[in-house]
């Protein structure tokens, strides 16, 4: 096991990543705000075995401060360096990029990255402009690290699509690839705000996975009415003490409300647990 090396500057970093281009190597970037779990574990071990051994595994650790509002978690947000560096060398990454803000974002910085309409709704309306803050770092990080291939869990489902269409209509040479969500052992998506939950509310977020568990199984045994599905979630929600956000569900790569579920109509939902605010989502049969 090799400790991954740890670069600071970001034009050490993307001069690194030209030349590993250049050189034929096939480079492979995962993207996180570190207080690394087995979600992005699995990110990082995929993004190994697709590379294979003579590929060139790249995360980044960014506190991203501009996809957090002004009443949000930034200050309290988890970390741990060497924790992280860790859990990399075991996953066989091969660079950390792991800035101060200032070096992403100088004074001075003045251009940003919008992706309008998968954008709206659900986490977008409800976080303005955080979308705008995480389209905008990433096309940053893939800029600085030219990667072939750019790993993102489904647990965030909408980043994932609104990632997807800044590829697609910005021409970036980028694959994306979205991996499943991890769960612990009862359910819970894992997730670095997680470890803000007390015992009691990490209970009451079981109530997350239930509420999809249980629309699937309603969808399964016929049931096509969103609202229907919709209701039920909520229920599931409010039942098991956590303070619906929004329940909806949508088209899978639109976002659009759908009035029936078709295959492959995605339930998403967030919730309060306590003062947390935990995502999850379900792909419905």
């Amino acid at each position: 096991m090799t400790t991954p090396e740890l670069v600071r500057d970001p034009a050490a970093w993307q001069a690194r990543a030209l030349s590993d281009r250049a050189a034929g190597r096939a480079l492979a970037l995962v993207p996180t705000m570190g207080f690394l779990h087995d979600g992005h574990l699995s990110l990082l071990r995929e993004a190994r075995r697709r590379v294979g051994p003579g590929g060139v595994v790249l995360a980044s650790i960014f506190v991203n401060p501009t996809q957090f509002g002004p009443n949000e978690d930034l200050a309290a947000y988890p970390r741990d360096l060497e924790g992280d560096l860790r859990r990399c060398a075991e996953a066989g990454v091969s660079r950390v990029l792991a800035p101060e803000p200032e070096a992403m974002f100088p004074a001075g910085h003045q251009t940003w990255v919008e992706v309008r309409e998968v954008s709206q709704g659900l986490c977008g309306a409800r976080r303005p402009g955080h979308f705008r803050g995480v389209a905008t770092v990433v096309a940053k990080l893939f800029l600085l690290s030219q990667p072939h291939l750019a790993f993102f869990g489904e647990k965030d489902y909408q980043q994932l699509q609104v990632l997807r269409a800044m590829v697609r209509d910005l021409g970036f040479p980028v694959e994306i690839v979205g991996m499943p969500i991890v769960r612990e052992p009862d359910g819970l998506a894992r997730s670095s705000r997680n470890s803000y939950l007390s015992p009691e509310e990490r209970t009451r977020a079981l109530s997350l996975s239930r509420a999809l568990f249980e629309a699937r199984e309603a969808a399964a045994g016929g049931q096509r009415d969103a609202a229907t599905l919709v209701a039920l979630a909520r229920a599931a929600l409010e039942a098991g003490g956590v303070r619906p956000d929004y329940v909806e569900l949508v088209h899978p790569e639109t976002l659009r409300p759908v009035a029936r579920a078709e295959p492959g109509s995605v339930l998403l939902l967030a919730g309060f647990a306590g003062k947390t605010r935990l995502i999850d989502n379900l792909r419905l049969p």
